[in-house]
């Protein structure tokens, strides 16, 4: 009966892969790694334990080269199962989480399994005096391998994945993750970040299966939203980052205003109100809700007032909009005319190669200063039936966003709190809603509040608080 068992055994573990494969069973099953972890890096020792202590010694020797490579094919099998797919939470469906899910399990099973053989070599090790010193070496070495490839394939997951972690904190880990010790706190860090980062999208996966049936931003007019100066809306590189997407899950209908990078406020707001009337056409709507950022507020804010448009909008909300002008424009003014003259040159140059036709860098930025902004709130004033609501952002510190440290440090001194660009106080207008800030360093830049770089910072989600704007005009019957 023992020999049956043992000339089964390999047919058994290949109906294990089998299963494994068809995703019947789990081999990455946590209690099942507890084990493995233990058991890989000594592969060597344990074949040569099962050859040599157990089927000679039942004289069942003729098999042991089935019973070896049914062992080395196991191992070999979740080994590389584990490296390629860690186990995963399956309410994630963000690759990106994903691989930082996995990245985080392989970190940590690198950190077990490198405890559990400290253990294993100081207090067992003696055990195992008889065995040839060619497996012992061959056995340090798995062990060894075994466990940079764990490391080194978790830390390179979280690393490129992780949001959390800013290049600073990666590259002070990439530098150290390969110093014995040092690392080990490098490790536990990444860890834990990616932890918080992980707990989060899964409370926002659980929040977000909640609100989609209640369609929470199925606002009664549809969304417009008005891109700032310098970008343009591509279809495929979305000026607003993730925002869009995620408010088109919660019922929202969104367009984009279309208008030119760096056209003059009255040439964009003609572009916009051609878009809104063609939005109208398409959708057979009364009237549309804008959402504009940066200059986008002036354009949209000139084109209700001086181009007819009260009664085709219920509703404009100001994003970081610099209403009062901003101070680091008027900083601009004491650069040399020719260097100004020649940067404009060259992109009212590149604008019109890429489909603009009528790009004025010149004047669309001079727009922007407090002198120009003073005469323009005098005589564009707002309708009173539209409702206009305004936001401001606020960095923490001058490494809260590095692109935006200059800036944001000139403005410092000239007005005060801002968010890299433009001044708090610039951006209030209409039913100002507060300053969006966290509690944390960071705080929240101009970019950030349009999701630039698709990141969710610790204490803020950008996605979170345009679902929170939008439901509330939603609340407000617009």
């Amino acid at each position: 009966m023992l020999l049956i068992t043992f000339y089964l055994l390999p047919i058994l573990l290949a109906a294990v892969i089998f299963l494994d494969v068809r995703r019947k069973i789990n081999l990455t099953y946590k209690g099942f790694m507890a084990f493995f972890l233990i058991a890989l890096p000594h592969i060597s020792i344990i074949i040569y334990l099962v050859d040599n202590r157990l089927l000679k010694k039942l004289d069942y020797g003729h098999i042991e080269n089935t019973l070896t490579i049914g062992i080395f094919i196991l191992f070999t099998y979740i080994f590389l199962k584990v490296n390629l797919f860690p186990r995963i939470n399956e309410e994630i469906d963000e690759f990106r989480v994903k691989i930082l899910i996995g990245g985080r399990r392989l970190v940590l099973y690198s950190l077990y399994s490198g405890f559990t053989q400290i253990i294993f070599y100081l207090f067992l090790f003696e055990m195992l005096k008889d065995i040839p010193k060619g497996i012992i070496i061959i056995d340090t070495i798995i062990a060894a391998v075994s466990l940079i490839v764990f490391y080194i394939n978790g830390m390179a997951r979280i690393l490129i994945t992780s949001k959390r972690l800013n290049i600073i904190k990666k590259i002070i880990a990439v530098f150290t993750m390969l110093i014995p010790v040092v690392n080990i706190p490098v490790m536990v860090y990444a860890c834990g970040a990616a932890k918080e980062e992980i707990e989060h999208e899964c409370y926002r996966v659980v929040k977000q299966n909640i609100r989609i049936e209640s369609q929470v931003c199925n606002t009664k007019y549809p969304l417009v939203m008005i891109h700032g100066i310098g970008f343009k809306d591509y279809k495929y590189i979305n000026y607003w980052g993730r925002i869009p997407k995620e408010l088109i899950k919660n019922g929202a209908k969104v367009y984009y205003g279309n208008q030119e990078a760096f056209g003059t406020v009255e040439y964009n707001a003609q572009d916009i109100k051609n878009k809104i009337f063609e939005i109208m056409s398409e959708t057979g709507c009364e009237k549309v809700n804008i959402i504009a950022h940066s200059k986008g507020g002036l354009d949209a804010r000139y084109m209700i007032s001086k181009l007819g448009m009260e009664d085709y909008v219920a509703s404009v909300t100001l994003m970081c909009v610099p209403n009062q002008g901003s101070k680091i424009i008027d900083f601009i003014y004491w650069l040399p005319k020719w260097f100004y003259g020649n940067v404009g040159k060259m992109m009212d140059k590149y604008f019109r190669m890429i489909g603009d036709k009528n790009p004025d860098f010149f004047t669309s930025t001079r727009q922007l200063s407090t002198h120009y902004c003073k005469k323009f709130n005098e005589e564009v004033k707002d309708s009173h039936k539209v409702y206009y609501q305004s936001y401001a952002t606020s960095m923490n510190n001058m490494f809260s966003d590095y692109i935006l440290t200059i800036p944001y440090l000139i403005l410092k001194v000239l007005g005060g709190e801002n968010d890299g660009l433009v001044e708090v106080e610039s951006a209030k207008w209409g039913e100002f809603k507060g300053v969006i800030r966290n509690c944390y360093n960071r705080g929240i830049s101009h970019g950030d509040i349009i999701d630039l770089r698709k990141d969710s910072y610790k204490g803020f989600d950008v996605r979170e608080k345009y679902i929170e704007i939008v439901s509330d005009l939603k609340s407000k019957g617009y």
